[in-house]
């Protein structure tokens, strides 16, 4: 069975039509002769884009190159409210510098110091699910996006969920979400800083008051580093770590930015991809009687993890086929070449993880959930080309290690506990704005999987 997969545009549209598609979805608002191109060149009055496809190209851009291809901020101006100049959105020297004081928070012995705090997260996701497995259809969005939450708050914070803060700022981004599209006025017309982006009030209320709260933990948690009482976790990590460079550390303002990124990104992400891996699963009750078996016989342990490589192969397909983040945009700095043709400095250059790891030119059967690919020369060769869930090179998303053993650990312990079967007169509407989410919920049925 092929998995739910947006509907694409005719090949010609108006400039404004294609606008209000892209508001309202930018997957369904692309032609569908994209997952089969190398490139494809997008004319507005303003600017040109490129969505690029081809390997080379795409390594090109965020390998060989990168400093020549910054991040755009046309989407990034639509963030900035609540993101400030947090790592997702700064380009050059300042980028460089936040990420020498973060990265090292996310190392790999780091991964095993945060393991405790996922299991437990995971813990409370499968008590939490309890009620809801009576058979009836349920939304598990917000149960997915519940545990990602979770594990942000248990693993930055060492708080979980139910702490008074954390459940404030949880419904807050909530909120935030639903008001604040992808697409801002400076998407699409270029302008400076200060130009108006007409963001909705409740939009700008809303990210005042995430900041807020999470001002009122981070000030709290350098109280505690200066009387020696915080806890060894990812935001004492980061707030003492100084730059090897200049011997600078984040400040309470710096250090918001970034929380605010670790949950608007790290959360989100995570959250869409637990829920397209449940629905994936629930399609194909096979491999999800696999992962079950698996997951039961795991004895929870870190060192554990490296048994469940069907667990990360079923992840990994899914991260293939729902890249939480569909989309990412660079700018030229200078005049390039891209398959002979000339590209003007200004020009956006789109690379898409949705249409590169569904491109009929590089996968196997690309529409379909097959996660045994991944031990096939066609999925050896497609990863090391063209998958890029967190993006590649110097900018890879310096969570990436972190969300993979994420993603397993809630996977199996959920697995274990429950069956997944779909509702087949609910099935998913993928849409995708900052995230590959649903238009009306992931309604699915769980049933308790103990004495299977």
């Amino acid at each position: 069975m092929i998995p739910a997969k947006p509907p694409a545009r005719p090949d010609k549209v108006s400039l404004w039509r294609y606008l209000r598609l892209f508001r309202q979805d930018i997957l369904s608002a692309q032609p569908a002769k994209l997952y089969g191109a190398w490139m494809a060149e997008f004319r507005t009055p303003f600017f040109r884009s490129y969505m690029v496809n081809d390997p080379e190209v795409v390594k090109l851009v965020l390998q060989d190159r990168p400093d020549d291809f910054p991040k755009s901020d046309r989407v990034g101006a639509g963030l900035r409210p609540l993101l400030g100049q947090s790592v997702f959105l700064t380009n050059g020297a300042l980028w460089k510098q936040q990420r020498r004081i973060i990265d090292p928070a996310f190392a790999g012995g780091r991964l095993r110091d945060t393991f405790p705090a996922i299991r437990a997260a995971g813990q409370a996701a499968v008590a939490r699910m309890a009620p809801l497995a009576d058979g009836t259809p349920q939304d598990i969005e917000p149960e997915t996006s519940h545990a990602a939450a979770d594990v942000i708050f248990r693993t930055l914070f060492s708080v979980p969920i139910e702490d008074r803060i954390a459940s404030e700022v949880f419904a807050a981004f909530k909120t935030y979400q639903r008001t604040q599209p992808i697409l801002n006025l400076a998407a699409f017309i270029p302008g400076p800083r200060w130009m108006p982006r007409f963001f909705r009030r409740d939009t700008r209320a809303t990210a005042r008051l995430i900041r807020r709260l999470i001002t009122d933990m981070t000030a709290a948690r350098l109280a505690q580093i200066e009387d020696g009482t915080a806890p060894d976790d990812l935001a004492t990590k980061i707030m003492t770590t100084a730059d090897p460079e200049t011997g600078q550390t984040f400040d309470v303002d710096q250090m918001v930015d970034q929380v605010a990124i670790f949950f608007l990104a790290g959360h989100e992400t995570s959250a869409a991809a637990l829920a397209w891996t449940l629905y994936l699963l629930a399609l194909h009750p096979d491999w999800q009687d696999r992962v079950a078996k698996e997951a039961q016989g795991w004895d929870g342990s870190f060192a554990g993890l490296s048994g469940l490589r069907i667990t990360r192969d079923v992840f990994r397909e899914s991260l293939r086929l729902y890249p939480p983040v569909p989309m990412m945009v660079r700018e030229t700095t200078r005049a390039e070449v891209f398959r002979k043709r000339d590209v003007k400095p200004g020009a956006q250059v789109v690379l898409s993880p949705w249409h590169l790891h569904r491109h009929t030119r590089i996968w196997d059967n690309p529409d379909a959930f097959d996660p045994a690919r991944w031990q096939t020369e066609n999925g050896k060769t497609g990863q090391r080309t063209a998958y890029m869930p967190f993006s590649a090179g110097p900018r890879v998303c310096t969570g990436a290690g972190f969300a993979m053993i994420e993603g397993v650990v809630l996977l199996a312990q959920v697995l274990a506990a429950y069956r997944f079967e779909v509702a087949a007169d609910r099935p998913p509407v993928p849409v995708a704005h900052l995230t590959v989410r649903t238009a009306h919920g992931m309604w699915l049925r769980l049933t308790p999987r103990a004495g299977d």
